[in-house]
């Protein structure tokens, strides 16, 4: 890699955290000279609260830390000031992080709705089973909650990462990893955001010819979502 000139880490879900928290000892890898910047894609998980009022993620995420012993791996720019677990949020690692970053991520993440806002164990009941599986199918009252969770998403993007060097592309679409197929990376029906689809954000936003830093209207304003698989 020393005669790197451009270089990319990029992942999707738990590869696109991973991206975020080994950004820089990846940029730590490569000459000086070369262009290294990160892409996260539905790798945005925050520190949310939950249904029930409490943060099942934050105990999940401190049990992936005990058992894999991943204290060590971790940001120490982060776990310097705040429990291990806690540096697993990408919300208190990005502020810290001086290499560039490029978020994709879903307002309305899929995965997130399912496990953080509304964790099968706090919903005994199952009373948000059809929500999950198709936010039309959501009450009115579930549907406000779902409004409130992307409140605490945007919220959390914006204390994490407040450099210039960011790129953010957040579309509503109900939906988790949008980047690892053509027809919803550059494609004619491709998702858009600010007129945008996430290809173009992210090519332009990496080789310096724009910055790009775009947040979608509240679902279900985007009429491109229909392009968007739930579970892709």
């Amino acid at each position: 890699m020393k005669n790197a000139r451009n270089a990319i880490l990029s992942g999707c879900s738990a590869g696109g955290l991973a991206a975020i928290l080994h950004c820089d000892r990846f940029r730590s890898l490569l000459p000086a000279s070369a262009r290294v910047k990160c892409v996260s894609d539905a790798g945005y998980f925050i520190h949310g609260t939950d249904i029930s009022g409490g943060s099942r993620i934050e105990s999940f995420f401190g049990q992936v830390v005990r058992t894999h012993g991943s204290a060590k791996n971790l940001p120490a720019s982060c776990t310097s000031k705040m429990r291990p677990e806690l540096c697993f949020f990408p919300q208190y690692v990005a502020q810290t992080m001086r290499t560039p970053l490029f978020v994709i991520n879903s307002a309305y993440d899929s995965w997130q709705i399912k496990n953080i806002l509304a964790p099968t164990a706090v919903d005994s009941k199952k009373e948000w089973k059809n929500c999950k599986l198709d936010l039309k199918k959501c009450s009115a009252t579930q549907l406000q909650t779902v409004q409130n969770y992307r409140t605490q998403f945007l919220k959390a993007v914006n204390i994490g990462l407040g450099t210039s060097s960011r790129g953010l592309w957040i579309n509503s679409c109900y939906a988790h990893c949008q980047s690892g197929s053509v027809s919803t990376w550059l494609a004619d029906k491709s998702p858009v955001v600010g007129n945008t689809k996430m290809g173009k954000a992210v090519g332009d936003w990496f080789y310096d010819r724009s910055a790009f830093e775009k947040i979608d209207c509240p679902y279900p304003c985007n009429p491109t979502c229909v392009s968007v698989d739930s579970e892709s």
